[in-house]
């Protein structure tokens, strides 16, 4: 039994993960400030407390006698962060680096941290681990310098540390409510509130979108595995990619609505193909796929059937507004 500490665990991915490691006996923890999380996807028996990842003496409070750190916090807004380049920079390098001093400090076991694709940008796909780190976007330049502040002080002072860079992960508790991210989700919302979704540029872009469970089963896989130290592993499919067309569609026919979506202009700086392969996961860690992207879909459109569709909050000041701000977001039309 170990005693695992969550940031963002209010969050997608932090509180699958709490839930799955309670199941397996551990001692669980987690903070998280509900910028993108939500307090009720926070499981019974965690221990959880409302705090800022940028408030260090705090973080430290909350770290002692941890023996393992995952860091999913982040306002994970790609897109957004070229139009909120500051608020985004803020949620995920300097809450990163906090998070990561603190940890140190109260001398943790080891320190896992959630990257993004981003790192990766505009390169030829798949992407694999080995390639130069090329972010396009302010999102893919904060994930990229949170890496290489973590090997930095985790190499200095003899701290264990991985790196995980999940693909678009999709599944129960997602958050469905927010008009920045989360494509899968903002159009199972849309569609089942009758209404028909918005697609950006021509919705050729490729990507693959992994379950959850999935992408929990090799997280903690890399919490543990010595052949993980100093590592980064991409988790996700590599054998199902599909265009913003085909996720679209799939959602109106298992809504049973007709598809006739809204096309908008492209988003400036948006990667057109972003797939990764997984070869050194399944490698080194034994990946396996065990949920297709469909049974993530389904999972969405369930669990929003289940707590009812919602208006989308704006909830993140757009810090440039100008020609380029797509028009979805200046004019709030989702």
């Amino acid at each position: 039994m170990s005693v695992y500490f969550i940031t963002g665990v209010a969050g997608f991915l932090g509180c699958n993960l709490a839930e799955s490691l309670l199941k397996d006996g551990h001692i669980v923890k987690g903070c998280d400030n509900l910028s993108g999380g939500d307090i009720e996807n926070v499981p019974k028996g965690c221990d959880f407390s409302i705090a800022d990842c940028t408030d260090f003496n705090k973080m430290k409070s909350l770290l002692k006698g941890v023996d393992i750190v995952i860091n999913c916090a982040a306002l994970a807004h790609e897109g957004l962060s070229v139009f909120s380049p500051s608020t985004i920079s803020m949620s995920n390098f300097q809450a990163a680096t906090t998070v990561f001093s603190a940890a140190i400090s109260c001398e943790v076991k080891k320190i896992v941290h959630c990257s993004s694709m981003a790192r990766y940008g505009q390169q030829a796909v798949p992407f694999k681990e080995p390639m130069s780190t090329m972010p396009v976007d302010p999102y893919g330049v904060a994930k990229v310098a949170s890496e290489r502040m973590l090997s930095t002080l985790a190499e200095t002072h003899n701290i264990e540390y991985s790196i995980a860079v999940p693909h678009n992960i999709i599944g129960k508790k997602q958050k469905y409510d927010d008009p920045f991210r989360n494509v899968a989700s903002i159009m199972a919302n849309l569609v089942l509130q009758g209404r028909q979704v918005f697609i950006y540029g021509d919705g050729e872009q490729r990507r693959c979108f992994s379950h959850v469970e999935d992408c929990i089963k090799t997280l903690k896989d890399i919490c543990i595995s010595d052949k993980a130290n100093g590592q980064i592993f991409n988790i996700g499919p590599d054998s199902s990619f599909i265009t913003i067309n085909e996720l679209a569609k799939f959602i109106y026919k298992e809504c049973n609505f007709e598809f006739n979506p809204n096309y908008l202009e492209e988003r400036p700086r948006e990667v057109k193909l972003a797939t990764c392969s997984s070869d050194k996961a399944r490698e080194i860690l034994g990946y396996k796929e065990l949920k297709s992207w469909q049974d993530g879909v389904r999972d969405i459109i369930n669990h929003i059937r289940k707590n009812g569709t919602k208006p989308f909050q704006y909830h993140i000041d757009l810090e440039i507004n100008n020609d380029q701000t797509p028009s979805s977001w200046r004019n709030r039309l989702f």
